[in-house]
């Protein structure tokens, strides 16, 4: 079965100053729950914010290394998920009901890509 990257996306300029509903961890622990006996999720966690990273860069030969904040860019991978469906349909189907429960004033989005099984792992 084919496994799947969900990144998820946020703006750290942009988080919203309340605190989610006293529902949001129940209805996202029973979500983790239910996928994880469905043996779709393999692994998820969440991000530090981009002030904690340092993006490392090869350019013209050399190596480059820039501390966070990164200001300059909108949207930041804030956490990730990795699951194992029968195929693209059904990852989107999951990945739409973990947004789902997300408060409806936050945005969040989600990138899902297929990870490629033809690449020698390191």
């Amino acid at each position: 079965m084919p496994r799947f990257m969900t990144l998820i996306r946020i703006d750290e300029q942009n988080l919203p100053a309340e605190a989610p509903d006293l529902d949001f961890e129940k209805r996202m622990g029973a979500l983790f729950e239910e996928i994880t006996k469905a043996g779709v999720m393999l692994e998820t966690a969440g991000l530090t914010p981009t002030s904690e990273g340092t993006r490392v860069t090869w350019s013209g030969g050399r190596i480059s290394c820039t501390d966070g904040p990164f200001t300059e860019t909108k949207e930041v991978v804030g956490g990730y998920a990795i699951l194992q469906t029968r195929d693209k349909a059904e990852a989107l189907e999951w990945t739409e009901r973990f947004l789902r429960v997300h408060p409806e004033n936050w945005t969040v989005t989600s990138e899902v890509r297929q990870i490629d099984e033809a690449t020698p792992q390191v």
